[in-house]
């Protein structure tokens, strides 16, 4: 699987967007799918994460009550709802897909859980 994100753009600080991860249409029920980002001059980080095959939601404390994974009703899209935003979340928001149908406990969004990784979509909040 090859995942795509879009949505990515220029958002005021406390404003919101919406990014979406889809792989040619492919059915996502069942994997594990995350959402990472890398500020600049930062490391990559993951912050939401969710695994399909269990129902595990790992969210990291820097976005915890802003930022969601939810998605389509047809499986195919996940998306990133991101509430309130904040100048901190600038930065290029990656979506990555893991395995299928697996409990992993732990679960968090270590990224040697995810093999397919898109290409990103940059976002930049305004102050």
């Amino acid at each position: 699987l090859q995942p795509v994100e879009s949505g990515g753009g220029v958002v005021e600080s406390g404003g919101s967007l919406r990014l979406s991860c889809g792989a040619s249409g492919a059915d996502l029920d069942g994997y594990a799918i995350g959402w990472f980002r890398q500020a600049p001059g930062k490391a990559r980080e993951g912050i939401v994460c969710k695994n399909y095959g269990d129902g595990m939601v790992y969210t990291a404390d820097s976005v915890d009550g802003r930022f969601t994974i939810k998605r389509d009703v047809s499986k195919t899209i996940v998306y990133l709802q991101m509430n309130d935003v904040q100048p901190d979340d600038t930065g290029v928001y990656f979506c990555a897909i893991g395995g299928r149908h697996s409990v992993q406990i732990p679960w968090d969004c270590g990224q040697h859980r995810f093999r397919d990784w898109g290409q990103g979509t940059q976002v930049v909040v305004s102050s």
